[in-house]
């Protein structure tokens, strides 16, 4: 009687045949490198401090929207969109604006100087003393603004436009300059249909779904919508919920069909459609990721000019940026959710940066300050490592 082994299977006599790996060659994207946080591919906005606040992606996820919602009758999210737009135009993306003219595409911020370069990059005393190799992770705003700059690896999945040189994956714009538009830039400005009969975006959305499909597969498109549903831009009835909810789920279909090609930045004035309204509630549920700017009334302009140091040349933050959503890509979650902190944004004349917000120290508190044994205050030989 034969014994033999439970659970292996009859072998036939026949070796099996080695199977040879197919060496998967990278796909290289201009502008496009994979995410720190899980591999997938992410773009700039073209902000080094914004592209800090995609749920530590290091960048816009491609096939992702966002809303930046602002209140009031200022422009910061306008400021947004044109480092949006300039980034994409250094990258060689294909950009699509919806609403405003073709002057808005000449006014784009140009490339800064060497000389404002390291005025960004160069820390204030801000290097980490517990070990020199995490020097280069640096915080969020400068620190990490120098290192979104640096030239990525050839290794990496990320493309570079061809040349001696690697292109950067976040240029450094200036907004008292003009951009220069590449030779090859592509910019198509649409305008919605005025006929109140029709949806008004369904030849945007037409016309966006053919420029796509007859693009090489290596071509980033962006998306730009302003001032959605404002009536300086779109007509009346664009702001009807047929409307806006149907060009809002065309929009995340299209994103679905294309993850890898497109990415779309949208504005909302909040001081017509508050968020406390049906309506601003869908387009922010319909968003992957939701931005809210709040500017500082003039008066706390003034308080915290008044409290900064003199001897700083950091200007003071011009109003908040509230994070309501990030931009979760499944249901497992992908990113890493932001520390809970309040944060600054500071438009100057020249760039656009974000900051964690600190508030200033509360006058006549110097009395209690110094009535402090100073013994238990830690000498700095003794924090430093």
């Amino acid at each position: 009687m034969s014994f033999r082994k439970r659970n292996v299977g009859i072998s036939d006599g026949r070796r099996p045949q080695p199977t040879v790996p197919v060496a998967s060659t990278p796909v290289r994207l201009p502008g496009v490198r994979p995410s720190a946080a899980d591999g997938r591919p992410v773009t700039s906005t073209g902000s080094a401090s914004f592209d800090g606040l995609f749920a530590g992606h290091g960048g816009l996820p491609l096939g992702t929207s966002i809303l930046l919602e602002e209140s009031g009758t200022t422009d910061y999210a306008g400021a947004l969109l044109r480092f949006y737009a300039a980034e994409g135009l250094m990258q060689g993306h294909y950009i699509h604006v919806v609403g405003l003219p073709e002057q808005w595409g000449r006014e784009l911020p140009g490339l800064a100087s060497e000389s404002s370069k390291k005025s960004v990059e160069t820390p204030h005393d801000d290097k980490m003393k517990i070990a020199w190799r995490y020097e280069r992770l640096g915080q969020h705003g400068t620190d990490m603004a120098a290192r979104d700059r640096t030239p990525v690896a050839a290794t990496d999945m990320v493309s570079v436009q061809s040349g001696p040189q690697q292109t950067p994956f976040c240029h450094t714009f200036d907004l008292s300059k003009r951009l220069v538009h590449p030779p090859t830039a592509q910019v198509k400005f649409l305008r919605p249909d005025p006929n109140p009969t029709k949806t008004c975006f369904a030849s945007i959305l037409s016309e966006l779904t053919s420029v796509v499909k007859s693009t090489t597969p290596d071509t980033i498109h962006r998306f730009i919508v302003p001032s959605l549903m404002s009536p300086a831009l779109y007509p009346l009835h664009s702001s009807m919920p047929e409307q806006i909810l149907s060009f809002q789920h065309s929009i995340r279909k299209l994103l679905a069909a294309y993850p890898n090609r497109l990415t779309l930045i949208q504005t909302l004035p909040l001081s017509l459609y508050p968020r406390s309204s049906g309506l601003t509630k869908w387009v922010e549920l319909l968003s992957d990721g939701v931005y809210e700017l709040t500017p500082f009334p003039h008066s706390a302009d003034a308080e915290f000019a008044k409290s900064r140091d003199p001897n700083t040349k950091e200007e003071p933050p011009q109003g908040l940026l509230r994070v309501h959503k990030l931009p979760i890509l499944h249901d497992l979650g992908s990113g890493t959710p932001l520390a809970d902190t309040d944060w600054t944004f500071t438009l100057s004349r020249r760039k656009f940066t974000i900051k964690p917000f600190n508030l200033p120290p509360i006058e006549g508190d110097t009395d209690a300050q110094q009535a402090a044994p100073k013994d238990d205050q830690p000498k700095k030989a003794e924090m430093d490592f």
